[in-house]
């Protein structure tokens, strides 16, 4: 056991701590050469070449267009330009504070913290919100699962602090730390549920470990189809804690089933051309035409089913054919949505519903796997904050439907309350106060 922690502690110490803050590079699918950011709520200081640019701060009803040139970023604050510069930089002035980013031709979206702009080329921009690890975590759970019960958002983030931990440099090489996209973890908004921050809260500090206490990887997808995969069909490494499962908590879920139906020339002439399978054999036409899987295989004809998923853009792997003799298609029917290995979210969703603890879904899904928790992390702290969530989620049952002002939404409120304790002052949630009385550093 102190092995283990020692290993555990070892990683944590060699990694940023909870409270430091990540670089996200945001819409980085999308070609941005226009970005207009409006502020929410807070204040915030614009930086260009690292310099202040403008006071007094920026706040609601201002509005600032960043666009990508041949020379660099163009600024503009509420229709008045500023010129070009290598970067510009909106700085938050305190920790509850909301940027609007609104793109050219892409959905708006919010989030906390800072934004750094740079142009990726001269049509492009480069962005990038750095933001507290734990904030930007509460972000990717809202973005990667659905539901409504606390525990399953607590799973969903504790296998998303373990992965982004043992990944926290894969864009190293590119200036930040993780993308928005499901090449690392969806980030596609800063968290505005009470019920997500509750689980997220009620998981800090807890990473999944292997027998040996090192973190190990924690892939998940939307359904298994009722049976997980092992992680060597799928990607090159046999990994003893991503084992295939049958997982029947995956049946009859939104994603549970699907069917696709494709020409058969097309379907053959696929696997002669592509893979140079001889379709004439009367026992590969057959298989190609009746392929079955009652359990998951890894391959067809030869042919990775990654492949053939891929090439075809199949929800999954776990797919049986029928040749249908009235038409001229093979139609497949299939199991689950992605690739199918470690964590099920829609069969955890299924468990989580039907009395599963916490920590035996996560070893259903993470063979041999351990929940570490990080002894630095104040168990009274986390407790203090959970009551104030729940408080703020029970005000909203008793209040369906009220309309709340930016200052009083919950998150703000919570960062208020959480500043007054750090200080050791009460919040009266009845005193009229104005911003700049709660802006305070912690």
């Amino acid at each position: 056991m102190r092995r283990i922690l020692f290993i555990v502690m070892l990683l944590v110490v060699c990694l940023p701590l909870r409270a430091e803050k990540v670089k996200v590079r945001l819409f980085s699918n999308n070609k941005i050469e226009t970005l207009y950011v409006s502020f929410d709520l807070g204040l915030y200081n614009l930086y260009a070449n690292d310099t202040l640019l403008l006071e007094p701060d920026l706040g609601e009803g201002m509005s600032v267009e960043l666009k990508a040139t041949a020379t660099g970023v163009y600024v503009a604050v509420n229709g008045y330009e500023y010129g070009t510069y290598r970067n510009a930089v909106l700085r938050a002035t305190d920790t509850a504070c909301i940027l609007c980013l609104n793109p050219k031709n892409v959905t708006q979206r919010t989030y906390e913290g800072d934004l750094v702009v740079s142009n990726f080329d001269k049509s492009n921009l480069r962005i990038i919100n750095e933001v507290e690890f734990e904030t930007y975590l509460a972000g990717v759970v809202q973005s990667e699962i659905y539901g409504t019960q606390s525990d399953i958002f607590r799973i969903q983030a504790t296998i998303s602090r373990t992965w982004a931990m043992r990944n926290i440099k894969k864009h190293k090489a590119d200036g930040y730390n993780f993308c928005d996209q499901v090449h690392c973890q969806a980030y596609l908004n800063r968290c505005v549920r009470p019920d997500i921050m509750l689980g997220t809260m009620q998981s800090s500090g807890q990473m999944i470990v292997d027998e040996a206490g090192h973190l190990i990887e924690t892939p998940f997808h939307s359904n298994s189809g009722g049976q997980t995969c092992n992680s060597e069909d799928v990607w090159r490494a046999a990994l003893p804690y991503l084992r295939s499962v049958q997982d029947t908590f995956s049946y009859r879920m939104r994603q549970s089933e699907w069917t696709k139906v494709i020409n058969r020339d097309k379907w053959l002439n696929y696997f002669a051309n592509t893979h140079k399978v001889n379709i004439h054999d009367p026992e590969v036409r057959n298989e190609l035409l009746s392929f079955e899987q009652t359990e998951r295989k890894s391959k067809i004809v030869g042919v990775p089913l990654t492949r053939v998923r891929t090439d075809f853009k199949l929800k999954s792997t776990y797919f049986t054919v029928t040749n249908d003799p009235s038409s001229n298609d093979v139609v497949l029917h299939g199991r689950g949505y992605g690739h199918g290995v470690g964590l099920s979210q829609e069969g955890t969703i299924r468990m989580v519903a039907l009395g599963f603890s916490y920590d035996s879904i996560i070893r259903h899904y993470y063979t041999g796997a351990q929940i570490h928790k990080d002894e630095n992390v104040s168990e009274a702290y986390v407790a203090n904050f959970v009551s104030q969530i729940e408080k703020i989620i029970e005000e909203d049952k008793a209040n369906p439907g009220k309309t709340k002002s930016k200052k009083d939404d919950w998150l703000g409120k919570l960062f208020r309350v959480r500043d007054r304790q750090d200080r050791e002052e009460e919040y009266d949630p009845n005193k009229n106060e104005k911003e700049g009385d709660w802006q305070v550093e912690w």
